[in-house]
């Protein structure tokens, strides 16, 4: 963003050189990347960042540049030039939710030819080329008080009037670029009595546009949806100055302001007469109300800056916040504070407190660690499932922690733990709507997807001898309409290929169903339960006579076995892969068991 040091000095007084005010505007947050001549001005080229937009133009700049120094902005209050509407169909808009204000004013007798010098350098200083006075004079105004506007040849447009309505798939315009455009109904379109003449807020039409024959100008300054504006943007590939601003968001007060300072500038280099003027507003704008029961407690809470109340209260009246009255709830202290039309990226009170911070100056911030309020603690699972882990390790096991997001290809591939799912509605499973992996769409309703994804890249990977296992939750969907989805903790292992010495190097023998069954009931006596019982059970995803139900004090847990051959298949699996499943959340909220120490006897028996 290019901002002219003579340019600002219009705006406020400045007692800074230009190389000063580059540093201080760097400090508060508008990073100046370079500064050049540029005759007798200087250009600063400020990098800002997305929720910046109030600082696109002069008028944003001085704002900070007032606040900084203490000056009072010397914003002229441009003449009042508001006509009697003779025409009360002179605009109509017809989707107010993409256009939330439209300003329109008539200039008649305009004669178009070239801007003066003084105007051609301003605009040369931001980068901009001339083209001509009207033309000229709405990108000078959209630099100096940052709003984006349009001139139309009123004696082009169909019944001299302006519809504001979603555009008709397939409808097409040829832009101000010369390029023709296919439009769809997700656009927003400003027409005539016939077609559209501009994409709104994006680019102006061709055949509508000023020429050196236009002698009546319909000036155009308007408010439209950020979203919108940058779908379309995206949509049709075409960024243009208008569109970077109105994304980012505009000033909604400030339309009648910048109508009345380009009317008066075309009226005084254009030799126009200002005649009807229309404000269609339907929904008015409303404030952000925040609220702060102790504003001065939240600066020092936040920054460790100890700021005076009053000083506070100067920065953010500076930045144009309004501070209404104490809060009428009885016994409360608190205040409210008004965030101004421009400022779209200030909500909460934590925004307050940056604003504070920056004027104030980061540098400020003492360089210390802020003090601890409370140590954290373990769950109280979680020593538990530490003895559990600890376990495990000492058995050769890994420990794996795998994706939740899971393909729906696994959807009724796995035997599940009983009562996860709710088998009375149609959709058992949680489904993602915008899945950060491709495919990934499904919340797991089980460990073993993850695990087995685990051992086939081990195994392509020529490393055959695995003992994994993984502590993690699965999901499925609730009973209840628009509830959150069941998550319950599970704990899951797999093992393949064979026993080894403890150097990992000479093979004993081969994994079988019991180095399973003996690493999960080793697993549970470390969670000092009673001991599991181990039922044969056909399980869906398991090997005929190699599988079993497994239960606690009666209860139904999980289940392990071998692999059956059909899903080893799907993952090329060429070795019997064992694998076992229980509900965690379930062992862990059973009850303990006493431990009870009985001394050795004096006299053992022979």
């Amino acid at each position: 963003m290019n901002i002219s040091y003579n340019w600002l000095k219009d705006l406020v007084e400045i007692d800074l050189s230009p190389q000063e005010l580059a540093t201080k505007l760097t400090n508060v947050g508008l990073a100046v990347e370079g500064i050049h001549e540029a005759g007798d001005d200087y250009v600063f080229d400020i990098d800002l960042t997305s929720n910046r937009s109030d600082c696109l133009s002069h008028l944003g700049v001085s704002r900070e540049v007032a606040a900084i120094t203490n000056y009072e902005l010397q914003i002229t209050n441009y003449e009042d030039l508001k006509s009697k509407i003779e025409n009360q169909r002179l605009v109509s808009i017809q989707d107010s939710d993409l256009c939330n204000r439209f300003t329109a004013r008539i200039i008649k007798n305009v004669k178009i030819g070239e801007s003066p010098d003084w105007l051609k350098q301003r605009l040369e200083a931001v980068g901009e080329r001339s083209i001509n006075n009207v033309a000229d004079i709405t990108n000078f105004v959209m630099h100096e008080l940052g709003q984006p506007m349009h001139s139309f040849d009123l004696n082009k447009l169909k019944e001299n009037r302006i519809v504001v309505r979603r555009a008709r798939n397939g409808e097409t315009i040829r832009t101000l670029d010369e390029s023709e455009r296919k439009l769809d109904e997700t656009m927003l379109a400003i027409c005539d009595a016939e077609k559209p003449v501009a994409v709104g807020g994006v680019m102006g039409g061709f055949e509508s546009g000023i020429t050196n024959e236009t002698t009546d100008v319909l000036l155009e300054v308007a408010y439209f949806d950020r979203a919108n504006i940058r779908q379309t943007s995206r949509n049709l590939k075409l960024s243009t100055e208008a569109s970077h601003r109105f994304e980012r968001g505009v000033d909604i007060e400030n339309l009648i302001r910048a109508s009345n300072r380009a009317t008066e500038l075309i009226c005084d280099l254009a030799g126009g007469a200002a005649e009807n003027f229309v404000d269609v507003y339907p929904t008015k704008f409303q404030p952000n109300e925040i609220e702060s029961n102790d504003i001065q407690a939240a600066v020092k809470r936040l920054t460790g800056l100890d700021v005076a109340e009053i000083e506070i209260l100067k920065i953010l009246k500076a930045l144009g916040f309004e501070v209404k009255d104490k809060s009428p709830i009885a016994n409360r202290q608190s205040q409210i504070f008004l965030s101004p039309s421009w400022r779209h990226d200030v909500a909460i009170e934590e925004d307050l407190v940056e604003e504070v911070a920056r004027i104030v100056g980061y540098d400020k911030i003492a360089e210390e660690l802020p003090t601890a309020t409370s140590a954290g603690e373990y769950q109280p699972t979680e020593p538990r499932k530490k003895s559990l882990r600890n376990t495990l390790a000492a058995l050769g096991f890994d420990e794996a922690i795998s994706y939740s997001f899971i393909d729906t290809r696994n959807d009724g591939k796995f035997g599940l733990i009983p009562k996860l799912v709710a088998e009375n509605l149609d959709e058992k499973f949680v489904t993602l709507e915008d899945s950060i992996i491709e495919g990934a769409t499904r919340m797991r309703p089980s460990l073993l997807s993850g695990l087995l994804d685990a051992v086939r890249t081990n195994l392509n990977h020529r490393k055959r001898d695995l003992k994994l296992f993984e502590i993690g939750k699965v999901f499925s969907a609730s009973e209840k309409e628009n509830d959150l989805p069941n998550e319950r903790e599970l704990f899951a292992l797999v093992l393949t290929g064979n026993e080894t010495l403890q150097n990992k190097t000479m093979p004993l023998r081969e994994f079988d169903f019991y180095d399973a069954k003996g690493a999960m009931e080793a697993a549970v006596s470390s969670l000092n339960l009673s001991s599991l019982v181990f039922e044969p059970k056909n399980v869906s995803h398991l090997r005929r006579g190699q599988s079993a139900e497994i239960s606690l004090n009666g209860k139904a847990v999980g289940t392990i076995g071998q692999l059956n051959d059909e899903i080893a298949s799907v993952y090329k699996f060429r070795q019997p892969v064992f694998v076992a499943e229980v509900d965690l959340q379930t062992l862990l909220e059973s009850k303990e068991q006493t431990v009870v120490y009985r001394p050795l006897p004096v006299y053992p028996s022979i």
